[in-house]
């Protein structure tokens, strides 16, 4: 019996002894915006397709957990590009991602956990250049900016994506010229929008001038037809209607019948 016990004794002792050991290496817990994957090096070594999620696992001590931080994050990159006729441009840029859930273990395959600087940092200065290597200066600073921006991030958005990040946002925080050309541009510009501004009032008193003009021609052919239409007989049916309506208002007054060719009467009252 005290053999028995013994035995049990030293299997509690070995395993108290194992998990003091290997504990640190069996034990994990995942935190939220942390996801993990296994490696097996006595089986099958990096099992790609399970996904260890938020929580307690228990893992041999011969088998290695990988964590990965799947949180959103951010870098920024100061980089010096060509623009399609040669000129040094100097760009900031920010870049927002997180790696695709479910996808750490071909991540992990092809880049490692220094994915960052393998891959995140790398393509997006190559896209930077390759967009603004299509513009000029001038675009890139002025003019077709929100284009020059969106194409940096739909094509930086298209290459992380096959690599298994997702791409949140690219954000162009600054673009910066040499002193000689960003001025030449910015007089450019506000030569271009002098020239504009007159033209809009040259066009805009060019129509008040025409549409003057037509008022004026409608008013002369309405007096001509008025006074093609006015024949004294019309004159007089006109004078004759206006006194038999005076005639019937109730107000006191005076009719003097005139003694011209029409006759036409002049009315004289109090109101």
């Amino acid at each position: 019996m005290n053999t028995l016990k013994k035995s049990y004794l030293i299997i509690i002792a070995v395993g108290v002894l194992l998990l003091i050991f290997f504990g640190s290496s069996m034990f994990y817990t995942l935190q939220p915006g942390e996801r993990a994957i296994i490696f097996k090096p006595f089986n099958d070594g990096l099992d790609k397709e399970n996904i260890y999620l938020p929580g307690f696992h228990v893992v041999a001590p011969w088998n290695d957990l990988i964590v990965y931080d799947v949180k959103e994050q951010q870098r920024e990159e100061t980089m010096d590009v060509l623009d399609k006729n040669g000129l040094s441009i100097n760009m900031d840029v920010s870049v927002r991602f997180n790696p695709i859930y479910g996808n750490i273990g071909t991540l992990h395959e092809v880049f490692g956990k220094r994915y960052v600087d393998q891959l995140i940092i790398p393509e997006t200065r190559s896209m930077v250049r390759q967009v603004a290597g299509r513009y000029t200066a001038e675009e890139i600073y002025s003019t077709k900016r929100s284009e020059v921006e969106q194409a940096i991030i739909d094509e930086t958005k298209i290459i992380l994506k096959e690599n298994n990040i997702d791409m949140r946002a690219l954000l162009i925080r600054s673009i910066n010229l040499p002193d000689q050309i960003r001025v030449a541009i910015e007089n450019k510009l506000k030569t271009e929008q002098e020239a504009l501004a007159y033209q809009f009032r040259l066009t805009r008193e060019t129509s008040e001038a025409e549409r003057k003009r037509i008022e004026a021609e409608g008013i002369a052919a309405f007096n001509r037809i008025i006074n093609s239409s006015l024949t004294n007989n019309i004159l007089t049916q006109r004078g004759i209607e206006a006194t038999i309506d005076l005639a019937k208002s109730p107000n006191a007054k005076v009719i003097v019948v005139g003694s011209a060719k029409d006759g036409l009467p002049l009315i004289l009252g109090n109101n």
